[in-house]
């Protein structure tokens, strides 16, 4: 078994971005949504790193070797006045996972959101990955079924941009 007394968190730098865009490439293809990644290594260094960085990302690393990642950024409560983190995709390879990364990202990020003033840590899972929603149940994480996500991208997002 791994042990996690070797496993660092860091913020990500600009030299991250090639093994950022490897790590969502992974993610994509264990959620079998390969065909949708468009993201490119200067669509995340500008995203990230560029002059009005949207997202922060972190690196998990076992004895000095990229496992994991983390992209989150900010959302705003307007009922609590004050600022969330949005967890966009937290990701272990598989080779490393049950062994409690995944929940030290994310006791890190809850940390930063402490730290940050933040009221709410959020994030989306999909309705068929059994590990991740038992790992989120252990944490007392709760589902939000009374909401559902609407999303507009492509043509659509084209189509009501176009009205103004």
């Amino acid at each position: 078994m791994t042990t996690s007394s070797n496993f660092i968190i860091r913020a990500a730098t600009e030299t991250d971005v090639v093994v950022i865009l490897v790590l969502i490439k992974d993610l994509a293809e264990y959620e079998h949504l390969s065909h949708e990644v468009e993201a490119t290594e200067e669509d995340l260094r500008q995203s990230l790193f560029g002059d009005r960085p949207v997202a922060e990302a972190l690196i998990g690393e076992h004895q000095g070797i990229a496992i994991s990642f983390a992209l989150f950024f900010y959302n705003f409560s307007t009922f609590l006045g004050k600022p969330g983190i949005y967890l966009e995709d937290l990701y272990v390879k598989p080779e490393y996972r049950s062994n409690g990364f995944g929940r030290r990202m994310l006791a890190h990020i809850a940390r930063l959101a402490k730290e940050r003033n933040c009221g709410r840590f959020e994030w989306s899972v999909l309705d068929w990955n059994e590990p991740a929603i038992r790992t989120y149940d252990r944490l007392n994480a709760r589902p939000m079924k009374e909401w559902i996500l609407y999303r507009l991208t492509g043509e659509a997002l084209n189509k009501l941009a176009g009205e103004v």
